[in-house]
């Protein structure tokens, strides 16, 4: 099944948290908490971990985010983890990677397993789409 929504970032909070530095390397690294808010056939709210080596300036660099999702897909509510990571040069996308997590699934959402994909459209709208299955689908 596929379903589609588009979410806001309703908080990005930098944290302490980084890497050793003795090894300093071109684009900082660092960790920041964030929390998005979903509408659409994808609807609720997801708590994630966000990792990023990245220059603000250029928009250069490489992301990986472990999401916490709680809500509906389609109507069928529960909550499941999910994973994705993508690399920019600033104006592209590429080396993107999205899977939800087996096993992670609970209530309606139990068993739950696929991938999915983000996108950004010109007008700065957010997209989300999960490409998923269940057991008792």
């Amino acid at each position: 099944m596929q379903t589609s929504g588009t979410f806001r970032v309703a908080a990005f909070d930098p944290t302490d948290v980084t890497v050793d530095p003795a090894i300093a390397t071109a684009l900082p690294i660092g960790i920041a908490r964030m929390e998005k808010v979903y509408e659409g056939d994808v609807a609720g709210r997801s708590a994630t971990l966000f990792t990023a080596a990245f220059d603000e300036t250029s928009g250069q660099g490489t992301y990986i985010a472990m999401e916490a999702f709680e809500g509906s897909l389609d109507g069928r509510t529960g909550t499941f983890a999910y994973v994705h990571s993508a690399t920019t040069s600033g104006s592209d996308r590429s080396h993107e990677f999205f899977v939800i997590v087996t096993g992670s699934g609970t209530g309606e959402l139990a068993g739950i397993r696929g991938s999915g994909s983000l996108g950004v459209d010109a007008d700065g709208t957010h997209r989300v789409a999960f490409e998923w299955e269940t057991d008792g689908q």
